[in-house]
């Protein structure tokens, strides 16, 4: 069935993290839940990377959730079971927490765990063929508190109680209106559109895309635990920047600015 792993290539400007299991629906093994870490951590420390993107391989899925034919050896017991909840909350908060834009690109069947990766994105792109999902509630499984509450925080607690409550399955239309998808295009546009869009997101100034991602950082955390200085010198970085100076003169000179991210 060939190796569950989790493939990484940098292409303009953008880290593409692609979910690579086609036969299980590109499920999330214990091993790809430990690999996000190191791979998002990779992915801020290259300089050439602007954007974080994750991915499913294939046309069927984004991911359909944790690998449940792992569960009986990896969640057997209370044990098990939190060694392996610590490797998703790690692979969740990578995504969530670092400096850079990160974007799910959604196709097909997104679940469980999958839905919780791509809520972990600053944006998340869906095709019209997009089906979502979390079906804790038909599986016994319990879902753990700090997956609820940073749900809640994303898309709101009456959104995430119906997706739990139900583990109903909802189109991409809803998941826009739930808030679960930022942008729904036509699978026949999908490729094309979410590639253009990644594309004008890496054209950006680095320190600019920077500092917005720490400032969403410090909002996304409960008010008493925000720290906003790390964004506030990331803002004053931009203006004391190479890349300041060369968007006004690209504006004054009406053409497109070069930014090197310095």
């Amino acid at each position: 069935m060939g190796e569950a792993r989790v493939d990484y290539r940098v292409e303009g400007g953008i880290a593409r993290l692609v979910l690579n299991q086609p036969a299980r629906l590109n499920a999330l093994s214990f091993d790809m839940w430990s690999a996000l870490p190191d791979l998002v951590a990779r992915a801020i420390a290259d300089d050439e990377v602007r954007v974080i993107c994750i991915e499913g391989a294939g046309e069927r899925a984004f991911c359909a959730g944790a690998d449940i034919s792992q569960f009986g050896e990896k969640r057997s017991d209370a044990e098990g079971a939190d060694v392996y909840e610590r490797a998703v909350r790690a692979g969740l908060a990578a995504l969530s927490s670092g400096p850079k834009p990160t974007l799910a690109r959604i196709r097909g069947i997104c679940y469980g765990g999958g839905l919780a990766l791509a809520l972990s994105c600053d944006l998340r792109m869906a095709a019209d063929d997009a089906r979502f999902c979390i079906p804790a509630a038909k599986l016994g499984l319990g879902y753990a508190y700090p997956n609820i509450d940073f749900m809640v925080r994303r898309i709101g607690l009456g959104a995430s109680a119906d997706i739990l409550y139900s583990a109903r399955t909802f189109d991409a239309q809803e998941a826009l209106r739930l808030g679960v998808a930022t942008h729904v295009f036509p699978l026949a546009q999908f490729e094309a559109e979410s590639a253009a869009y990644l594309a004008r997101m890496a054209a950006h100034a680095p320190l600019t895309l920077k500092a917005m991602a720490l400032a969403f950082r410090e909002i996304a955390k409960p008010e008493a635990q925000r720290d906003p200085k790390l964004a506030n010198e990331a803002v004053a970085a931009c203006f004391a920047s190479e890349d300041y100076a060369e968007g006004r003169r690209a504006f004054a000179e009406k053409r497109a600015p070069s930014f090197k991210g310095r």
